[in-house]
């Protein structure tokens, strides 16, 4: 079990809010952490790592990360971190970024044929693509086989098939090391498909804590479905309203009525739901 019971003062771009986080976390599960940029996420697991101070108690295992008495440096947690920008060593080929974190070329070795970069292995980091610097970069993450890996929107710059093609990897790396997860992701698809239990924070606490279905679906009474876009414009089409509406990477077109158009301004965030296949567009 992982005991994680702490708390730290921010300073963010909309004020000050207290970091205030009590949990219990099942080892060998995969947590998403999700929420508005600002809420606490990164921050959360930079302490996990050791890399920023807290008030309180972090226990993983057997093994006291921090209390009133310890605080355990960053090397000495055994934590495995993937940053969203990569961090590889741009002088090292992608082997030796591997076995400068473990000398096991046994297990670099293992870690590179699992994840189909056997053949890059004496390539510079310059030379690779993004996705295969994502690769490297969990490789390098799992040579000390970490209890605990933490990962930073490790996949927000990839693009959607890339990303895909990558989270089978994580996913797969993490059952076969049964490392605890935690993850920062804003795709609520991506939250869906990997993990086991979605932690929603806000204002640096933790308000909503569940499966992905109970906590990301925002559906209504009988709502079909429901997604939250942003309202672009409004066409006045003969006796018709026209919304042009922007969901995702995707722009759709929803008819509105006049009254409904009475209660939207262009800008604003707005729920789109079905209701037996008639759209169905509200402000929010």
């Amino acid at each position: 079990m992982i005991k994680i019971n702490i708390t730290k003062k921010l300073h963010g771009s909309s004020g000050d809010m207290d970091l205030d986080i009590n949990l219990d976390i099942q080892e060998g599960s995969f947590v998403a952490l999700a929420g508005q940029s600002g809420s606490g996420k990164t921050t959360l697991l930079r302490i996990l790592a050791g890399l920023e101070e807290a008030d309180g108690n972090i226990i993983v295992g057997d093994k006291v990360f921090q209390d009133k008495t310890t605080f355990l440096k960053p090397q000495k947690r055994g934590v495995g971190f993937v940053f969203q920008d990569y961090a590889l060593f741009q002088n090292m080929s992608i082997e030796q970024n591997l076995l400068f974190v473990n000398k096991d070329k046994e297990l670099a070795k293992y870690l590179l044929e699992m994840t189909s970069l056997s053949a890059l292995k004496d390539r510079l980091p310059n030379t690779l693509s993004g996705g295969q610097k994502q690769r490297v970069s969990l490789c390098r993450a799992m040579m000390n086989k970490p209890k605990l890996l933490l990962m930073d929107e490790p996949l927000s710059a990839l693009d959607p098939e890339m990303r895909m093609k990558l989270q089978n990897e994580i996913l797969s790396l993490h059952k076969e090391f049964n490392t605890t997860t935690l993850m920062v992701s804003h795709d609520p698809s991506e939250i869906y498909r990997l993990s086991d239990r979605v932690l929603m924070l806000s204002h640096g606490k933790v308000i909503n804590d569940g499966f992905a279905k109970d906590v990301l679906l925002k559906t209504n009474g009988s709502s079909k479905f429901a997604f939250e876009g942003e309202l672009l414009e409004i066409i006045k089409v003969d006796v018709i309203n026209i919304a042009i509406i922007s969901i995702g990477q995707q722009l759709v077109e929803i008819v509105v009525s006049n009254d409904e158009v009475k209660n939207l301004k262009i800008g604003q965030k707005v729920n789109v739901s079905t209701k037996a296949f008639s759209p169905i567009i509200q402000g929010l």
